[in-house]
């Protein structure tokens, strides 16, 4: 059964009969791999997302450096299943399920209310910010989930530099180039080395009044006791001592308090520290989509701290096993929130659906294979571990970009991107996607929220 305008009964996807029906809200990692394992499965797939594209977020903080397009990383979804005849994809935004009766119900950008029917559900939601009970800082430290925050960021970003070139006043002018990042994290880490690197290789040549490789202060804040929490102490010790020679600030055992539009409050062992500050960006905690809590609510499935619904060993919620719940909206085996897990699961998934279809209910529960971990500090510093061996420099760094051009949807992608590191690390030194606005860096410099 198509999706539907209640109010005026248009179709807004090809009538169909007599095929298994299976509706697919998210259109990440998870959902996309949902309906690429079903490509030659005698089922319609239907994916129902609030954007029109596929987002490649390991590489999102580049498209808020100014480095790479945000089209290389996010191709629209009607192009990434584009030859799957039997699949199709509706931009809305899902508001409540009924389980019961199989619906999905949702609104048009329009604001034309839609319900779909359904045999089969997998909600791949993903996850946003968390501010641990401080929701306010949002206004404040954006964070990095869509291609709407990376674009803000980007113009935050490029905002600061243009409002210090003309600032006389010292105190002011050093506010404007003091960034901080909350969360040590791959995505923190990547991000002040990208910022560090945009201050220090790219923009001196620009600037005639203020010199942004040595008055731009880059301070990189986590309450845990090392970067990259998570990785081997030897490529934590190595991301620190590269992140130290690009001039960042690591500020570890070290929580934020506080913060305003113009500063924020951080607390360590040496008390209370008040840092003036223009610009913060938050990559210190993640939160499930609220599809998950609907979920939980719906099924009597329970959620973890985060919000992320505990799904059963073959992702299914508890007596729905039409029901699939898959990528950072979920609490499955402990596994991290990162795009891994999501892509399995969704094969996974696929799997399990074409398994039933041919009458074979005995798949395995679904079996995460990890294939490592990975992040960059700046031009030829990364750090991999991959299959138990662990890289760094040059080697890690080549490894981090084959992975993550591997991943890219499109080998025109591909092929584009690798063209523009090349140009711009090597050759150029030039951050290409630079272009802002009166008006964007207006708003930018009025801190608006992401």
């Amino acid at each position: 059964m198509p999706m539907t305008d209640q109010a005026s009964g248009s179709v807004l996807a090809p009538e169909t009969s007599g095929r298994h029906q299976v509706l697919v809200v998210g259109g990440g990692f998870g959902g996309v791999n949902v309906a690429k394992a079903l490509a030659h499965a005698d089922v319609d797939v239907t994916i129902a997302d609030r954007t029109n594209h596929h987002l490649f977020q390991p590489l999102l903080y580049q498209v808020a450096s100014g480095l790479l397009s945000e089209g290389l990383i996010a191709p629209p979804l009607r192009r990434v299943i584009k030859d799957q005849r039997n699949a199709r994809t509706v931009l809305a935004n899902v508001t409540h399920f009924d389980l019961d009766k199989h619906f999905v119900y949702g609104v048009t950008p329009d604001g034309r209310k839609l319900h779909r029917r359904y045999d089969t559900l997998v909600v791949a939601g993903g996850a946003t910010h968390a501010y641990f009970g401080n929701d306010h800082w949002a206004d404040f430290a954006p964070g990095m989930k869509t291609l709407g925050d990376a674009r803000k960021l980007r113009s935050h970003i490029l905002s600061a530099f243009e409002s210090a070139e003309t600032v006389p006043d010292p105190s002011l002018r050093k506010a404007l180039l003091t960034f901080v990042v909350v969360g040590a994290g791959p995505t923190g880490v990547e991000l002040v080395g990208q910022v560090a690197e945009l201050a220090k290789r790219v923009l001196p040549r620009e600037y005639r009044w203020v010199d942004t490789a040595k008055e731009i202060r880059v301070i990189l804040v986590e309450a845990g006791p090392a970067v990259l929490g998570p990785f081997h102490p030897k490529l934590q010790r190595y991301a620190r001592k590269n992140l130290v020679k690009l001039g960042v600030e690591v500020r570890t055992d070290t929580t934020a308090t506080d913060m305003d539009a113009d500063s924020i409050t951080v607390k360590s062992a040496a008390g209370l520290e008040k840092i003036n500050a223009r610009t913060k960006i938050w990559a210190a905690g993640v939160q499930a989509s609220p599809l998950a809590s609907m979920l939980a609510e719906a099924t009597g499935a329970e959620t973890d701290r985060a919000g992320r619904v505990v799904v059963l060993p073959d992702c299914t919620l508890p007596g729905h096993p039409e029901v699939f719940a898959i990528g950072d909206m979920v609490s499955l085996n402990k596994l991290p929130g990162v795009a891994q897990p999501a892509i399995q699961e969704g094969r996974y998934v696929g799997k399990v659906i074409r398994a039933r279809l041919d009458g074979d209910a005995n798949v395995p529960q679904f079996k995460y294979f990890d294939k490592g971990s990975m992040a960059t500090i700046g031009y030829r510093a990364a750090v991999a571990d991959a299959f138990g061996i662990r890289f760094t420099g040059s080697a890690g760094y080549l490894m981090w970009g084959f992975i993550h051009v591997l991943y890219l949807i499109g080998w025109g992608n591909r092929l584009s991107t690798l063209l523009v590191w090349q140009r711009s690390l090597v050759f150029t030194k030039n951050y290409p996607q630079r272009i802002i606005t009166f008006e964007k860096a207006r708003a930018g410099s009025s801190e608006e929220p992401a």
